[in-house]
């Protein structure tokens, strides 16, 4: 026997699945259980796929220049450009840029 449920599902063209509709007060309670500073915009992903490091496509997300963030940590712009251009940074460091950009570490970290 099938529970009742308020969620619709909708197939696309190839009969897949390809939506899902919930009723509002459910998107806002799973809304509400993920925090805004947890997300990471398109325009983030989009940049990282393109080539940028996280680390430049938020920066270049949030309009600042490699000199501001680097202000903001207290070190040089090229110390920082060359943070900014690893591929691998170290956790300390992945947490000091993410406080100066004012974003998490996590969303850093994909």
């Amino acid at each position: 026997m099938n529970a009742p449920t308020n969620i619709q599902i909708i197939n696309g063209p190839g009969g897949q699945p390809a939506f899902v509709v919930i009723p509002y007060a459910e998107y806002m309670a799973s809304r509400a259980a993920t925090p805004e500073r947890s997300l990471i915009p398109h325009d983030v992903v989009s940049r990282t796929v393109d080539g940028a490091t996280p680390t430049r496509a938020w920066r270049e997300h949030l309009g600042l220049t490699q000199a501001e963030v680097a202000r903001r940590l207290g070190i040089s712009q090229s110390a920082y450009a060359q943070q900014e251009n690893s591929e691998r940074l170290r956790k300390a460091s992945r947490e000091k840029i993410a406080g100066a950009l004012g974003i998490t570490a996590a969303q850093l970290d994909f």
